[in-house]
């Protein structure tokens, strides 16, 4: 018998560095003998760049084939600077666009690539100056594919790879199907592939890219910086001054609960300490969101011991591990899951008066199969449905609260995309650095364009003070900061603590935040992530446009302002300088010549 990775013969596209971008041949590639590929597409009305692929394998042979993997849709793209999109996660917390230089190797597997962290956007993209090629699947749900990308030489490639946990066997006439995928043709960095296969799925499967509530949008302070060891007056007693600053939402974190999976108060809450909290914080005019965990518990809970039953079970019996946490996963299709936590949602809403929550974890974007018998009939079911979980919550939430607001935050994960109609407040998820703060309010600008994006703390971005980073891509700023008056044993410089500097940065920051609330304009996408120097965004909002530049050091070279009428006359408004200098551009050559390091942010109207 013989053993194969089959390869879709016909999937080939190849796309070289011309600067003709009609210069791209489909060539047809070789797979093991006795195996036909066959491989229909065709090209959905509205979707000029895009390809709908059905691939499938004919043993026309007369020995049975062991197949223990099939790689389909390959794109290859040329030219010595080769930039890619591969959006999947792990506990790396990795950029999800990344340079593709010599021998490089990702898998990007949309499965567990750690105990706790998997999931991610179902496509990788490859563009070089001139073309962009994109590849991947285009099913109503997660399937656990790899999308592999690759360098060879002076080429990057990408496919669909399948691994069969258990090798197929393909007697003769057998037909081994690929799950149904895409490949697509575009320009410029990942945003327009992203958003035409995100408008695709919406138009194929109902996908509804969510629509943020106005509550959504107001800058937060979260009590994080006080830690496990948090207390109801130091929550209260720093109301006082994160209203002063300007914030308008408070953010409840960890600390409250006696453990993950049992949230009673413990004993530093006092029993009516939440409810304090929350009444204080509705008197001071601000919102209350409740930071908690779903779908996640200690081993020695409550709820390990009346409802073992709920757990998530792996293939040799043993409780799935979130590692991060020394916790264990639960179910998130069992029948007795979601009406556990719906009760919790009562209790958070009704009992304690919350207007929204902060749903946290990594464990949250994706979890791997579960064995539980009584959960469903085969184990990978459970990622294809997981979305499920999260919808009910969010519709339970929004039944109490119409405009309540569900953040998402998978910490350092890759958005599981078919979770995204199912939360309200995309957040930046335990970035990792500025960039990764700008680079994922792109990416969630082309997905869903109406969603509000939570830049998260500032105290993550670069030196911990990088509001231009939140501010100039249209996110929503936040703080941890914590109040020493509040907290008596608060000691030193670090970036929780409140000092008179850092309280200058927040009145001015977050007061521009507020002026101009860029993060409810639309993002256009003018500016190529990464071949276009200085990195650059825009956001029109109110007849303005709002353009922000990143570079360690810029010295005057000239920047195109792109997106203004020619045969008009515009005033730039450098808007977060103290003097609030301004300057006139003539729109048939909007060019200008600033100096800066770190970043540049201007009005333009």
């Amino acid at each position: 018998m013989k053993r194969i990775i089959a390869t879709a013969a016909s999937s080939l596209l190849i796309v070289g560095c011309s600067p003709k971008p009609t210069d791209c041949v489909l060539s047809r590639g070789h797979v093991a003998s006795g195996i036909t590929p066959i491989v229909s597409s065709h090209k959905p009305e509205g979707f000029e760049g895009l390809t709908i692929r059905s691939v499938a394998f004919v043993n026309k042979g007369s020995k049975p084939v062991r197949v223990t993997a099939i790689e389909t849709s390959r794109i290859i793209i040329g030219g010595k600077e080769i930039w890619s999109f591969q959006p999947t996660s792990s506990s790396e917390h990795m950029d999800w666009v990344i340079p593709v230089d010599k021998d490089f190797y990702k898998r990007n597997y949309l499965g567990m690539n750690d105990s706790d962290y998997g999931g991610g956007i179902p496509m990788v993209c490859l563009w070089n100056r001139v073309t962009n090629l994109s590849v991947g699947l285009a099913e109503p749900n997660l399937k656990l594919v790899s999308m592999p990308v690759k360098r060879r030489g002076n080429r990057a490639e990408a496919c669909i790879r399948q691994d069969f946990e258990e090798p197929v066997i393909l007697h003769s006439g057998d037909t081994l199907r690929a799950y149904d995928q895409f490949i697509m043709t575009s320009s410029g960095d990942f945003f327009n592939p992203l958003r035409e296969f995100t408008q695709y799925m919406q138009a194929t499967y109902s996908f509804e890219p969510p629509v943020s509530p106005e509550q959504a949008y107001e800058p937060t302070w979260c009590a994080w910086s006080y830690k496990s060891s948090v207390t109801t007056d130091e929550v209260i007693g720093t109301i006082p001054k994160a209203v002063e600053l300007g914030f308008k939402c408070v953010d409840v974190d960890y600390g409250y609960q006696l453990c993950k999976g049992n949230y009673e108060t413990n004993d530093r809450i006092e029993p009516d300490g939440i409810r304090r909290m929350t009444d204080a914080i509705h008197k001071a005019g601000m919102l209350a969101k409740l930071c908690w965990a779903p779908l996640c518990t200690i081993p020695g809970s409550s709820l390990v011991r009346d409802h073992p039953e709920l757990l998530l079970l792996q293939k040799d019996g043993t409780h799935a591990s979130i590692s991060r946490w020394d916790s264990w996963y639960l179910s998130p299709i069992h029948k007795g899951t979601l009406a556990y936590y719906m009760n919790l949602v009562d209790h958070f809403m009704k009992e304690w008066g919350f207007d929204g929550f902060k749903l946290d974890g990594q464990h949250l974007n994706m979890c791997g199969p579960d064995y539980n018998p009584s959960s469903l009939t085969r184990p990978e079911e459970v990622g294809e449905r997981y979305p499920e979980f999260l919808k009910g919550v969010k519709d339970h939430v929004n039944s109490i609260k119409q405009d309540a607001v569900v953040q998402l935050c998978p910490r350092g994960c890759a958005i599981n995309f078919y979770l995204l109609p199912y939360f309200n407040q995309a957040s930046a998820s335990s970035p990792a650095s500025s960039a990764q703060i700008r680079m994922k309010r792109k990416a969630y600008a082309a997905m869903c364009p109406d969603l509000a994006y939570f830049a998260d703390h500032v105290e993550l971005s670069d030196g911990e003070v990088d509001f231009p980073s939140q501010i100039g891509v249209g996110g929503v700023v936040g703080s941890r900061f914590i109040w020493s008056e509040a907290n008596h044993g608060a000691t030193g410089t670090g970036s929780g603590l409140l000092t008179e500097e850092k309280e200058a940065m927040l009145h001015k920051w977050v007061k521009i935040y507020s002026d101009k609330m860029l993060s409810r304009g639309n993002y256009l996408n003018l500016y190529d992530y990464v071949f276009d120097k200085p990195e650059g965004h825009v956001i029109e909002k109110d007849g303005s446009m709002y353009y922000a530049f990143y570079a360690s050091e810029w010295n005057g070279e000239p920047i195109m302002l792109r997106g203004l009428q020619p045969n008009r006359r515009y005033t730039v408004t450098e808007y977060t300088t103290d003097e609030q200098y301004r300057y006139q551009i003539d729109g048939n050559n909007p060019v200008i010549f600033p100096t800066f390091a770190g970043s540049y942010l201007i009005e333009v109207n």
